[in-house]
């Protein structure tokens, strides 16, 4: 039997995503940005992986940033462990690593949060032909949880968390942070606190980690650039 383990970021970036009552009927939901979703939940595993220093980058030819693996370091969370095996043999420019492992995240992870009940997943027909899969929030109250801390940060201008200041930063970074008003206000002042904490400036509590907020920082910055040519949903 699998054990338990910590939610990854990618999984409560996912579960954040997920906006209740936005689906055809009422009480169900849809996941927001699908079609830059796989560089944001890409974007996660690596900041993940930097935030328990697992990879870490360095400079490639021409400027570009590399992600490598910190060797002997391999994560035990098996989604995460793909990516980490990705960039082992060689650093990877970030982008390549986003396209390489972001396509095959949404499932595992959506089965991830269906399994713990953070989401509901079921069938229903449409027009009595179609079946369709519909998505309802689960029972766990862990989004309301992970909203409230990310607002504390964007809105109330609390100290965050780095893994909280990561989630803010790649909500931000993939363009959705607008669906989230009115929780968290669209307002001049909680877009310059996002953009702060895409640069990596987190705040005092985090300045130790100063490696760890540079390269999750290169990371969304990363996501903003995939997100930005990524064709818009209409």
């Amino acid at each position: 039997m699998a054990e338990h383990h910590e939610e990854t970021l990618a999984e409560d970036l996912l579960l954040l995503l997920f906006q209740p009552n936005s689906g055809f009927r009422r009480g169900t939901g849809t996941i927001a940005g699908e079609n830059t979703l796989f560089y944001v939940l890409g974007g996660a595993v690596l900041a993940d992986l930097a935030l328990s220093e697992q990879v870490s980058t360095e400079q490639g030819r021409g400027g570009t940033t590399l992600v490598k693996a910190v060797e002997n370091r391999p994560p035990a969370d098996d989604i995460l462990r793909t990516a980490w095996d990705y960039v082992l043999p060689k650093p990877q420019g970030v982008q390549t690593v986003l396209a390489a492992v972001g396509p095959s995240l949404r499932g595992p992870l959506l089965d991830r949060l269906v399994e713990r009940d953070h989401l509901r997943r079921s069938s229903r027909k449409t027009l009595g032909l179609f079946t369709t899969t519909v998505l309802e929030e689960g029972g766990t109250g862990r989004r309301a949880q992970l909203l409230a801390e990310v607002r504390a940060v964007l809105v109330d201008g609390a100290e965050p968390q780095p893994r909280v200041a990561a989630l803010a930063a790649l909500i931000s970074g993939s363009g959705n942070l607008p669906r989230f008003d009115p929780g968290i206000p669209w307002t001049s002042p909680v877009i310059t606190r996002a953009k702060e904490l895409e640069q990596g400036n987190w705040g005092a509590e985090a300045a130790a980690q100063v490696v760890t907020r540079t390269v999750t920082a290169v990371i969304v910055n990363s996501v903003v650039v995939a997100a930005a040519v990524a064709p818009q949903q209409t």
